[in-house]
């Protein structure tokens, strides 16, 4: 297409807006080259050092090749080793369940899948308030809350006769950053799993639950002393040793005797 022939003057003009927008255009790349390094810097503190650790972490590195979605797995599996929660033919519920490290196991320990022939096929259902990618062995309720009584109504109807053997939770509450107030969170959640258990739980059923050891430890303990034939703290070797978790192992549910003759 034709273009007519700027003037002297207008040539001038712009050559000279020509060079401001190359000039300007530099500028904002080194702003953003500059808050590129500014965020990074910010991650040489605390989650430089979370990534050193998941980095070093024998347990990390197990799940990745052994498949398992996180590290986790690695608790329940030390603790039925040693404690023998779980068989094959058992119907679980798994508190807390995303990502699904500990359905993953429970898939395996209780046959859900059938894969043994021989023994029999349990059943496991996951529920958490966070989303949970599906598992096949697995039945999930996903964006439930395990406080609400209306998520004890969903996982009743979910369970084969209503039932389960054992319910396992390492569900946690998101960090405020405020250890008190967190410790009193997660044991309100511990108790509320309590009044599933009176709902679902199976005389002589067991049930494993994640604390933040602090004041409240004790009167959960306590509770689970009424209702359970034995109550132990365990703390298993992939549980990091600076961490305040313990789980709270109560075996032998106690039929609740009834007031009516």
């Amino acid at each position: 297409m034709f273009q007519a022939e700027l003037p002297p003057c207008d040539l001038v003009m712009a050559a000279v807006r020509n060079r401001f927008c190359q000039k300007a255009s530099w500028l904002v790349q080194c702003r953003n080259i500059h808050t590129s390094l500014v965020q990074e810097k910010a991650k040489t503190g605390a989650e430089q050092i979370w990534l050193a650790r998941q980095k070093k972490d024998p347990y990390v590195k197990a799940a990745r090749e052994q498949n398992y979605r996180c590290r986790s797995a690695y608790k329940l599996l030390e603790i039925d080793t040693e404690q023998k929660l779980l068989k094959p033919g058992l119907h679980v519920i798994d508190c807390g369940a995303a990502p699904g490290a500990w359905s993953q196991v429970l898939i395996e320990k209780v046959n859900s899948l059938g894969q043994d022939p021989t023994a029999s096929v349990g059943y496991v259902l996951g529920v958490d308030l966070l989303h949970i990618s599906p598992l096949d062995g697995a039945v999930f309720l996903s964006k439930c809350d395990l406080t609400d009584p209306a998520t004890h109504q969903k996982i009743v109807s979910l369970l084969p006769s209503g039932k389960a053997d054992a319910i396992l939770s390492d569900m946690a509450p998101n960090a405020s950053g405020f250890r008190e107030l967190d410790h009193h969170r997660l044991a309100s959640m511990c108790l509320s799993l309590l009044d599933l258990a009176a709902i679902v739980l199976q005389p002589g059923g067991n049930f494993l639950c994640k604390v933040w050891d602090g004041s409240e430890t004790n009167p959960i303990r306590d509770r689970l002393r009424q209702r359970f034939q034995h109550v132990k703290t365990v703390k298993p070797k992939a549980s990091r040793t600076d961490s305040a978790e313990i789980y709270l192992l109560a075996k032998s549910y106690k039929e609740i005797q009834s007031s009516h003759r």
